[in-house]
């Protein structure tokens, strides 16, 4: 499995995104720390959920980062991180986060 396939399913049972995108942009770091020639080491995070709703910008940044701790052990270097609520996306909402 892979740690974007692992991420996504992470995300997604902690969360109960209206949308999540997770892309890897490690091919944008070659030669930068962290890089590795086989990838997955740079991903950007697109999550959009209810869980956010009142949370600053700081708080779901470490919302997120807490979910992905275990890839950023295994060595995932850099996690960037879009996180806003489904108003703040223009979506409809999917009801309260379980």
């Amino acid at each position: 499995m892979t740690a974007r396939t692992r991420l996504l399913a992470t995300l997604t049972e902690a969360l109960h995104p209206v949308s999540l995108d997770v892309v890897d942009e490690s091919h944008h770091h070659a030669g930068h720390g962290g890089w590795r020639p086989e990838g997955e080491t740079h991903f950007r995070v697109k999550v959009v959920s209810a869980a956010f709703a009142g949370k600053t910008r700081v708080d779901r940044h470490r919302m997120v980062n807490a979910l992905a701790s275990g890839e950023l052990a295994a060595g995932l270097h850099a996690l960037a991180i879009e996180a806003r609520t489904p108003a703040e996306a223009g979506l409809p909402d999917a009801g309260p986060s379980r």
